[in-house]
């Protein structure tokens, strides 16, 4: 046969670098590239799994071929990237068949000869003398057409048809794709087919059939992802068309995939309102709206997304108003309410109208899609809003819109509104035809947590009188006969639950044995064919001891690790000193060994912050859940029946206990909570990781890699360890402070805005960014952004509401206070402030209180970022008015004289001389305020000399700065020495006298 044991020679063993599929060749590689089979990677993997095979048996035809079906689908998506204009593509049409590479004379005489085997009907000659030709040269078209022939010939059509796929590979015709694509559906090999419909369209980009087809068969086969990816190609060609969205919305949905669902119809919807401005005839209608809208509900629901919810009312308050030909009065956004869809005052209730505010609309609105506005306000915590559309909705006929009554119901029962949710089910469970065991357990719940338990024990009743298998309610109803005091009944339960429990098979998941087609019949391996083909798989990881042995070994390391970092710490600070004054090494005769303490140090934490990084249950999708171990979901999944079973036996325990009379209730207490946080990874407590890994990127930051630092900070704060609020401060502020020492100013205004947004009316996160940022050209670009201005104003004006009219602040649910006029968050604030509170924002019991005093620091910093962008009119407006509440403040006072100075500087000052009083007056009120500290006669004089300066003064200059160097040499404690030397040689350079001003640069100057 063609693939003896010899080919295999030179070839890697290792199976998984064959099946493995490097994602960025494709992404690297040009479309153009696809023109040459050499570049034919599946070609390539395919041949050397024959040659695999080879060795263990003798015929490579009744081989399983097998190929990574998650590689085929990566690539199929790249080349459809690539095809679609992503990427270097040549211009012109279509391309024609391959012609492969030469061929050598030894493989055209073999062809040769083998061809006329084929004439003469000598099969067996022809095959052999092919096979040898493609173990020379495989990638000879004509070997593997006549081959594939042969087989035919000899009634073997499987491995005809193995053959032709094959030969396929060194020919682009897409035509020839297409029929093995048939033939391998026609003979029940899904995974094949789906291969085959996958190269015909990399082949054939335009074709959309292909595309489709390969969707449905996926689809009909159950891989979901396959038909996501083929479907998803084919809304390339045809963007936002709605029968694809149609097919594609199922396989997201059932995939989980809400996001990229909901995403996809927010495209559509502002497609479909471009191109139909009026909405009239749009193919986008009202249902796409609702399927929208529950899109956005299931994300905020599910997934936990509050922000989702308020996607799905601005989906539905601005898809509604383009239908109806209102898609300009967008000035409905600026509502925080939904009065534009009010009903008139007969049909539905009557809002309150305050002075001044925008009338309602009365547009009308479909039962069905203001039942979806119900529902996201009464999620996101808008309940009186959601209470008027659910009021509306409720007053329908139950039995024609039960659907819609249960969700308003389960919204309510989440929010944990038992009161409101109560009647709904009453409504839905008094029906037979909107009754169900849900709606029951749901109504019993809600008597329960209202404290009605007479009718909860009514309720359970009857739910485990229609379904006496149903165990939960059985344990819920024994509960209440525990608190009511009827034991015997709740004994009875209870014994019923473990009687059941213990008549449960253990396996319920049995596999089913039948009889599947040979693994060989297919080039890949057919998956869903029968369960017994999973049963037989074997097992290729670890094991859980093996991993819980490894663990072990693990935590061993690192608590080795741990321990020698401790005791290098002591000598690695000392080199760093060392190195930072400068001293020679010869004069310290340990300083080599605390180099080498240092380097040895940075080797031993760099190892354990990598262990950290690389463990990805440290760094799960659900970054706000807390840290609960390496193995807890699986001990999770093992403990919970355990879990459920012991605390049936509890119970049964207690209530015969409570039979007997025993008093002593020993078992009350429960059992240790499993799901418990942990504050340790491999011996070591989470706080000491954070302690290591901060002073890990102080020292690669001082060595001038910043970039290394920042990449593991941020990666720190993706951290399920360090979700709590104080370790992201820890790490925002040790991330500033890298940033100052490499002068990256916009990362150290980025991460102390982010604690000045969590801390809402904290003045010190404030103080904090005016201290990181230093004197200079740079911290200058970096705190006069508009971005940085716009936040400071927004917080002065929610500080301002929140002190002088609280009614204008409102609380957005698990976020923060906000101005209730910007109907929501600033356009700003969305992209840079979105990810800044933590756990999305602090929850009601963590809401800070609105302050009852003002407090001018935020003006202030306002006030600041105005004068250093020479915006000074503005800065004394805003400067004056924070002088109402805090006189007395120097800064404050330095400020305004800074912005008088430098208002009276510019063209369009109205009363010059009057600023420049204004000035000296608040300057000279600065000094007062600063009179008795400790070095401030010399600040103070140092200030006075830069007024005079700027005003042209230089007499008066002089004299100042003559102050400052006199205090100097006296020995006071002087800050500005330098500041002012410098400034005064400047003074003596313009007015000639230069023998003064170079005494000065030697005495004060000279470094």
């Amino acid at each position: 046969m063609f693939y003896e044991e010899d080919l295999s020679d030179g070839l890697t063993d290792d199976d998984e670098e064959v099946g493995a599929y490097d994602e960025s060749d494709s992404e690297d590689s040009s479309d153009d590239a696809l023109d040459e089979p050499e570049n034919d990677q599946d070609f390539d993997r395919l041949v050397q799994n024959i040659r695999q095979n080879a060795k263990g048996e003798s015929s490579g035809i009744a081989q399983n071929w097998d190929l990574q079906l998650e590689a085929q689908n990566a690539e199929f998506r790249d080349d459809l990237k690539a095809a679609s204009g992503i990427g270097k593509r040549k211009k012109g049409g279509r391309r024609g068949p391959r012609t492969g590479p030469p061929l050598s004379h030894q493989v055209r005489t073999l062809l040769g000869d083998g061809n006329q085997a084929y004439v003469d009907a000598d099969l067996p000659l022809a095959i052999r003398l092919m096979s040898e030709a493609i173990r020379i040269e495989p990638r000879a078209a004509p070997a593997w057409t006549v081959l594939a022939q042969c087989y035919a010939d000899l009634g073997q059509p499987t491995p005809a048809l193995h053959l032709r796929i094959m030969a396929a590979h060194l020919r682009r015709d897409p035509d020839e794709w297409a029929r093995l694509a048939v033939q391998s559906r026609e003979a029940g090999l899904v995974q094949q087919a789906l291969y085959c419909y996958a190269k015909l369209a990399q082949a054939e980009p335009e074709n959309v059939d292909a595309l489709w087809d390969r969707a449905a068969l996926a689809r009909s086969c159950g891989d979901l992802r396959a038909a996501r990816a083929s479907l998803v190609a084919l809304l390339r060609r045809v963007p936002h068309d709605l029968s694809v969205l149609a097919e594609l919305r199922p396989v997201l949905i059932e995939l989980g995939d809400l996001g990229t669902c909901a995403g996809l119809y927010d495209g559509a919807l502002e497609h479909y309102m471009h191109a139909v401005p009026a909405g009239v005839g749009s193919p986008f209608s009202m249902m796409e709206i609702l399927v929208l809208a529950d899109l956005h509900n299931a994300l905020g629901a599910h997934a936990r997304e509050p922000s989702a919810h308020e996607r799905a009312v601005h989906a539905i308050r601005k898809g509604m108003r383009w239908l109806q030909g209102r898609a300009d009065q967008s000035y409905w956004d600026a509502v925080p309410d939904d009065r534009e869809f009010d009903p008139p005052p007969p049909d539905g209730p009557t809002r309150a109208v305050g002075e001044g505010e925008m009338a309602p609309g009365y547009f009308s609105l479909d039962v069905n899609t203001r039942q979806r506005l119900a529902v996201a306000r009464i999620r996101m915590g808008d309940v009186d809003e959601g209470k008027i559309h659910a009021t509306i909705v409720l007053s329908e006929d139950p039995t024609d819109y039960a659907v819609l009554f249960g969700e308003i119901a389960d919204a309510y029962f989440d929010r944990e509104l038992w009161a409101e949710a109560r009647p709904i089910y009453e409504v839905l469970g008094g029906d037979v035809a909107t009754s169900s065991i849900q709606v029951l357990m749901q109504a019993a719940a809600c008597y329960h947590m209202l404290g009605e338990l007479q009718e909860a024990a009514e309720v359970y009743e009857s739910v485990i009188q229609a379904d006496p298998t149903l165990n939960d309610a059985k344990m819920k109803l024994a509960n209440i006969y525990e608190a009511t005091g009827e034991v015997h009944k709740a004994y009875d339960l209870v014994c019923q639950v473990i009687d059941s429990r213990k008549r449960r098979p253990r396996d319920p998941g049995a596999s089913v044995e039948g009889s599947a087609e040979p693994a060989s019949a297919s080039l890949f391996q057919e998956q869903g064919v029968t369960t017994s083909t999973r049963k037989g798989k074997q097992r290729t990881g670890l094991t859980r001891a093996q991993l819980l042995e490894l663990e072990v070994q693990r935590e061993k390391e690192a608590a080795q690790g741990w321990n020698r970092v401790r005791d290098l710490w002591g000598a690695a600070v000392a080199a760093a000193a060392k190195q930072d004054t400068g001293a020679a090494d010869n004069v310290d005769e340990g300083a080599a060994s605390r180099d080498a303490a240092l380097r040895e140090w940075m080797l031993e934490a760099e190892k354990l912050i990598e262990m950290f990084r690389e463990t990805r249950r440290l760094f799960t999708t659900d970054r706000h859940s807390d840290f609960k171990g390496l193995f807890r979901m699986g001990k999770r999944r093992k403990r919970t029946a355990q879990e459920t079973e012991a605390e049936e036996d509890r119970m049964a325990s207690r209530l015969q206990l409570d039979l007997e009379g025993d008093s002593v209730r020993k078992v009350k207490g429960g059992a240790k909570n499993t799901n418990e946080k942990v504050e340790h990874f491999r011996t070591i407590h989470f706080d000491d990781w954070l302690r290591m890994t901060m002073q890990y990127c102080f020292f690669v930051t001082r060595e001038g890699d910043y970039a290394l630092a920042e990449e593991i900070l941020r990666h720190m704060m993706l951290s399920n360890a360090y979700v709590a609020l104080e370790r992201q401060n820890t790490l925002r502020i040790a991330l500033a402070t890298c940033a100052i020492a490499a002068k990256r100013y916009d990362t150290v205004v980025e991460q102390t805005r982010k604690i000045i947004y969590v801390h809402q009316f904290n003045t010190e996160p404030i103080r904090l960014l005016l201290a990181a940022l230093s004197s200079g050209m740079r911290p200058t670009d970096a705190f006069i952004r508009s971005t940085l201005q716009k936040f400071f104003f927004r917080e002065m004006k929610l500080r301002d509401a929140a002190v002088n009219a609280p009614d204008q602040v409102r609380w957005v649910p698990n976020r923060r206070w906000t101005y209730a006029g910007a109907a929501g968050k600033g356009a700003e604030e969305d992209e840079e402030d979105k990810d800044a509170d933590g756990k999305d924002g602090a929850g009601v019991k963590d809401r800070p209180a609105l302050p009852k005093v003002y407090n001018p620091v935020n003006m202030i910093a306002y006030g600041m970022t105005c004068v250093a962008a020479k915006s000074y009119q503005s800065a004394l407006v805003y400067l004056l008015h924070a002088y109402d509440y805090s006189p007395d403040d120097p800064v404050l006072c330095l400020l305004l004289a800074i912005a008088s100075f430098g208002r009276a500087m510019q063209r369009q000052a109205d009363n010059r001389h009057h600023l420049i009083v204004q000035g000296l007056a608040f300057l000279s009120k600065y000094r007062a305020a600063r009179r008795g500290v400790r070095g401030s006669s010399g600040e103070a004089d140092y200030n006075f000399g830069r007024a005079f300066q700027q005003l042209g003064l230089f007499s008066q200059a002089v004299t100042h700065y003559e102050r400052v160097l006199k205090r100097a040499e006296e020995g006071e404690n002087v800050v500005f020495v330098r500041e002012a030397a410098y400034n005064l040689s400047l003074i003596y350079s313009v007015t000639g006298a230069r023998p003064l001003a170079e005494a000065l640069y030697r005495k004060w100057l000279v470094i």
